[in-house]
């Protein structure tokens, strides 16, 4: 579906809404139309041209800001829900009726048949003579999600780590009867990171919630390969987390969802119907780690197909460490053990990191000389199921 189709079925609400068009810009649009009909006794033909311009131009804006404010699966929903797309732009944008373009499916990211991420698709029109209108995109009123930073692969580290052998024990937190694929001999480590993934307002209330909420933190578990449920084991591993996170868990999933396309497609991984999501919040302290290990290495957590780490602290960073190493991974003796060589991501602000959840990997030591919970290693991690 087109901008103007998506602005025509439910254009009342979307302009009256402050978030998506200000008063000040409502009154710059009203004029440049006001003025681009003073010529229409002299030329028709350019005024109409100049009043699709103006129109398309609002309609892309309008659109994008109706995206990153509703959500592109409510904004589908609202489509999906009108009986049919109004013809004509509203009097506040043009006074002529305009043609009714052609329907392109709404897609949404991450169920096959419907690939990509919803995006407005630009309008290209044929040169006009004499003097050309300017596009009207003012910049958004209040905080917008901020647009992601292109797409990268961490530069590999070679290294000699020495990472338990063992891999029987892994992270779980939900129950799955998928049976455990069969494990290639040689796992190659690979990820994508993101920066600026949430907007500033966003991160500001995320570390909020969870400096509110030390108390509710837990002890971390790993999976026992003898027990029904987690257990505690520092030698593996020492944090602690937190998992009732709403309505972050909501907002972050959301970005997540529209990002998927293109990182799935960066990691070569083939596209899914999500069929759950698991998400907490984890703080690591003075001294806490992570060992060695992966996300799906048991049939209760097999079908874990991609993780998530989205780092975020208070400001100014107190701690140190606390790096998110990949490795280069080898099957020797049933077990993965690493070649020798990681991609390290060291913890930044607001950045996030995808990566399969077969990927050997481990958290390094944090060193945080206050001891402060304030002062921790902070990551909105989980995983996608199918």
């Amino acid at each position: 579906m087109t901008p103007k189709q998506i602005l025509d079925s439910f254009s009342e609400t979307l302009i009256q809404d402050e978030r998506i068009l200000s008063a000040p810009e409502r009154a710059l649009i009203t004029s440049l139309l006001q003025h681009a009909g003073n010529g229409a006794n002299e030329n028709p033909e350019i005024t109409e041209a100049v009043r699709n311009v103006i129109a398309t131009a609002v309609g892309e804006t309008v659109a994008q800001r109706a995206f990153a404010v509703l959500g592109g699966s409510i904004v589908e929903k609202i489509v999906e829900g009108s009986a049919a797309a109004i013809s004509e732009l509203p009097e506040t944008f043009a006074g002529k009726k305009s043609p009714k373009p052609g329907t392109t499916p709404l897609r949404t990211p991450g169920v096959p048949g419907n690939p990509g991420q919803p995006q407005p698709p630009q309008t290209k029109l044929p040169p006009r003579p004499g003097p050309q209108p300017p596009q009207v995109q003012p910049p958004p009123p209040g905080p917008q999600p901020p647009q992601h930073a292109p797409l990268r692969d961490t530069p590999i580290k070679p290294t000699q780590p020495q990472p338990p052998q063992s891999s029987t024990e892994r992270v779980a937190t939900a129950e799955s009867t998928v049976a455990v694929a069969e494990r290639p001999a040689h796992l190659p480590a690979r990820c994508v990171v993101l920066n600026e993934f949430l907007a500033p307002q966003e991160v500001g209330q995320l570390t909020r919630f969870t400096l509110e909420h030390e108390s509710d933190f837990k002890v971390s578990e790993v999976l026992s390969p003898v027990a029904e449920g987690g257990v505690v084991d520092y030698e593996h591993r020492k944090s602690r987390v937190l998992m009732e996170i709403e309505p972050h868990q909501s907002v972050i999933l959301e970005r997540i969802k529209a990002a998927l396309p293109q990182v799935l497609e960066k990691l070569g991984m083939e596209e899914f119907t999500i069929g759950g999501v698991e998400a907490q919040i984890t703080a690591s302290g003075d001294g806490d780690f992570f060992h060695f290990h992966s996300d799906n290495g048991s049939d209760r957590v097999a079908s874990r197909y991609l993780t998530f780490v989205y780092f975020f602290h208070r400001e100014p960073r107190q701690f140190e460490g606390g790096e998110l190493r990949i490795h280069d991974a080898r099957l020797d003796g049933g077990e993965y053990t690493s070649d020798g060589t990681y991609q390290a991501i060291a913890p930044q602000q607001n950045q996030i990191v995808f990566f399969p959840c077969e990927m050997m990997h481990e958290i390094t030591p944090v060193k945080c000389a206050s001891g402060l919970f304030a002062d921790s290693r902070f990551t909105l991690n989980g995983w996608l199921r199918r």
